[in-house]
């Protein structure tokens, strides 16, 4: 069984863009420690990273033939993309989205999310522990 962990725009600069918000792991560390996390749940992951709204649609839709479940942090298409919240509607893949911030706790714009209303449950502020935690959502999901 696989995951997609799906990552949006500006995350490929993780580690050195904004470490005091952002931490300073980079993608490919994030990457691994989730896929570590979720071998031992019995799960693969297929990581896709794109700074294209359309590019992140596309994956969405194609991970209905490859994944059980869907990790996104659409970073901050979140705030912006009627597109990627239709997509993942549309696959019908359980869904939980994660913010390496507290995206309450920063500028208003970023309080909401129309990933929020399609997913099944929204991680923020934990760090990378939150896509972590996103697996172990996904597990207990998908039992």
């Amino acid at each position: 069984m696989n995951l997609a962990l799906i990552n949006g725009p500006n995350l490929n600069l993780l580690g050195t863009r904004e470490p005091e918000i952002y931490g300073s792991l980079t993608l490919p560390q994030l990457v691994a420690r989730v896929t570590e996390h979720a071998a031992t749940l019995g799960f693969g992951i297929e990581s896709f990273q794109s700074n294209v709204e359309g590019e992140l649609v596309t994956y969405i839709q194609q991970a209905r033939g490859s994944s059980q479940g869907i990790i996104i942090n659409p970073a901050g298409y979140s705030h912006t993309s009627v597109a990627i919240r239709d997509a993942i509607s549309a696959v019908g893949l359980p869904t939980i989205e994660v913010h390496l911030s507290n995206i309450f706790a920063r500028e208003e714009f970023r309080h909401h999310s129309h990933v929020s209303a399609v997913a099944k449950g929204v991680i923020c502020g934990c760090g990378v522990k939150g896509y972590l935690l996103a697996v172990d959502a996904l597990a207990e999901l998908l039992k």
